[in-house]
């Protein structure tokens, strides 16, 4: 658009209040309208209930991690970026090693690709903490559980409905 269109669209933003408010509820109407024209489509309920929310990312996804991760203490949590990093854990068990997990939630529909752990592994040598292999499985069975979680809260929300 070139700055002499970008003027001519300046009377939209002299609206008054109550007109801007009578063209939101108009325009509300009419998508209300329209959504129940969509024929044969499947109904939307599980996308609209994931994303009627404040946060930035599936809030199923997000729920399900934060209780996966529960374990290990938090160092950020941006549910508006889907991030989710813990702190060193060390198993009360095993004390001699310890993980840092990164949750990484990418989109807002709740997907096996929307999301990805990433794991960090230290075992403690002569009193040094040193960087050790996370096998694979470990960090798939991470992402299994995270959204086998987030399938069983979006189903338990349905149901509820």
């Amino acid at each position: 658009m070139t700055h002499a269109n970008c003027a001519t669209f300046r009377p939209a933003r002299r609206l008054s209040t109550a007109r801007r408010t009578m063209a939101v509820a108009l325009l509300g109407g009419a998508a209300v309208v329209l959504s129940a024209c969509g024929g044969n489509e499947r109904p939307r309920t599980e996308l609209a209930a994931a994303q009627l929310n404040t946060i930035g990312v599936n809030a199923y996804l997000w729920r399900a991690a934060l209780e996966t991760v529960a374990f290990a203490p938090l160092v950020q949590a941006d549910s508006n970026g889907g991030v989710i990093v813990t702190d060193w854990y060390a198993n009360p068990a095993n004390p001699t090693e310890r993980v840092k997990l990164t949750v990484t939630i990418l989109d807002q529909d709740l997907r096996a690709d929307a999301l990805r752990v990433a794991a960090s592994r230290q075992v403690n040598e002569s009193g040094n903490w040193v960087e050790a292999p996370v096998q694979a499985a470990t960090v798939q069975k991470l992402e299994d559980i995270i959204l086998t979680k987030a399938r069983d809260l979006r189903r338990q929300a349905l149901a509820s409905s």
